[in-house]
């Protein structure tokens, strides 16, 4: 505990057990790892198609191979970099790595074979393709699903509890609190709909994407098929159309998704802390919490505040993404690279964002009474209801009368009523409005609410 003092991001700090997940998955470690597996496995590959290319292999090689990818470990991950050190080349390091391996388990006769006809981008594209799918479905998806379930929930439950609208900051037209609820789980779902069928796209195809070394030593195979094929294997979609490095099209596709959940997610937050502040929801007082250092009586909206804070690093560090993860000078450049890095990152934030706001929501409670006395206090609302039935009668100036009567007034229900008692219009229209409480004209908010 004592070390995370010493981080310089909260991400591995402050936050580290929000954000354990991510670190299980997207890390260097693992980097290396798939590394290693991806050239492992292209060598697999090759070995399938070992008369053509004169490999002469034995087939009890394939369980030595994938017992180099069980046996590895930090110890072996630290090996990695201690080359790395020398080459300054990150994947040529893994290369090395695996002619050490090789000798150490006698089957360096493989050696001219390891990394053959590949450029680094493509061991790294599909290393981090890896990832990036484990991340989204496996950390993201879950957590945001959680969040969605915890909200529908909460919709079913306040389905039927009437509140005040506001339109512009000014008394409106009712809804419910479950209803309300309802529009952003509703909105979050399409997004990790569509999250959940967006694909990861791989290369493999040599050094500017043409499989130049490949033909030139090879002209017999298809090459296309085979690295289809290799590609595939792992998950990913595969991309043809490629310079040196993949083209990043898909990836940003995603990131755009996860930035709109976002969005939507900062929005949420947004009309939880304005309905926190009119006490149309009452929070839980934590024994032993803390809102403020000199006002006792605080209980601060503090979870909703730090997943709006988060969201917005999050999306900051997405849009540098999006903006620039697609373009690259000519055939390649670097720069990539090292945005790559920063993928759990912008994963991390919003992840802390999503539980930040499941424990805000979790400690509220409706203000029923607050809710009922304010619906009471503003039966202006009810014009909208007047003027529509007003309408249905035949009156063509129906909005004017009721501007006259409420515009920029605070009318009473008895007034309203003694003006609708007054109206021209059929008995039963005129019963059903003398009836009406403002917190009966719902519409089909209720209904609404349960359809989500």
């Amino acid at each position: 505990m004592s070390d995370n003092l010493y981080s310089i991001s909260p991400v591995e700090g402050r936050y580290e057990e929000l954000t354990q997940e991510i670190k299980q998955v997207f890390n260097e470690y693992n980097l290396i790892k798939y590394r290693v597996i991806v050239e492992i496995k292209w060598l697999e590959k090759l070995f399938e198609y070992s008369e053509k290319l004169n490999i002469k292999y034995e087939k009890n090689d394939i369980d030595i191979l994938e017992q180099i990818i069980e046996e590895f470990d930090l110890t072996q991950a630290k090996r990695v970099k201690e080359i790395e050190e020398k080459t300054k080349h990150d994947v040529k390091a893994v290369e090395y790595f695996l002619r050490e391996k090789f000798k150490e388990k006698g089957i360096e006769k493989y050696n001219n074979w390891i990394h053959f006809a590949c450029t680094s981008e493509d061991i790294n594209n599909i290393a981090y393709g890896i990832m990036i799918k484990g991340l989204v479905s496996k950390i993201f998806i879950p957590n945001a699903r959680k969040l969605i379930d915890d909200i529908k929930q909460k919709t079913k439950e306040y389905s039927e509890i009437s509140m005040l609208s506001h339109t512009h900051g000014q008394p409106a037209t009712p809804t419910t609190v479950g209803k309300e609820l309802g529009i952003f789980a509703y909105r979050w779902e399409k997004i990790i709909n569509k999250l959940e069928n967006e694909k990861i796209t791989g290369k493999f195809n040599g050094t500017v994407g043409n499989f130049n070394a490949h033909v030139i030593a090879y002209p017999e195979i298809d090459w296309i098929k085979l690295t289809q094929e290799f590609v595939e294997s792992f998950g990913i979609e595969y991309n043809l159309f490629t310079t040196q490095i993949e083209t990043h099209d898909n990836i940003c596709i995603l990131f755009s998704e996860i930035k709109l959940f976002n969005n939507i997610l900062l929005d949420f937050d947004n009309d939880m802390w304005m309905y926190i502040s009119r006490n149309y929801f009452l929070q839980s007082n934590v024994k032993g919490e803390i809102g403020s250092s000199v006002m006792p009586h605080k209980i601060n909206p503090i979870n909703f505040e730090n997943s709006m804070a988060n969201i917005r690093i999050s999306n900051g560090i997405l849009t540098s993404f999006i903006d620039n993860l697609q373009i690259s000078r000519m055939q390649r450049d670097l720069s990539d690279s090292s945005m790559l890095r920063n993928i759990g990152l912008a994963i991390a934030y919003s992840l802390i964002s999503i539980k930040q706001t499941i424990k805000g929501v979790n400690k509220l409670s409706v203000n029923k009474k607050l809710l009922e006395e304010e619906l009471r206090n503003s039966p202006e609302v009810l014009s909208e209801a007047i003027q529509t039935i007003l309408r249905k009668n035949g009156y063509q100036d129906a909005y004017e009368i009721l501007k006259d009567l409420t515009r920029g007034k605070k009318v009473t229900l008895e007034e309203i009523k003694e003006f609708v008692k007054k109206l021209d219009i059929k008995e039963e229209d005129k019963n059903k409005l003398l009836s009406l409480e403002t917190k009966d004209y719902i519409g089909l908010a209720a209904k609404i609410s349960i359809i989500v």
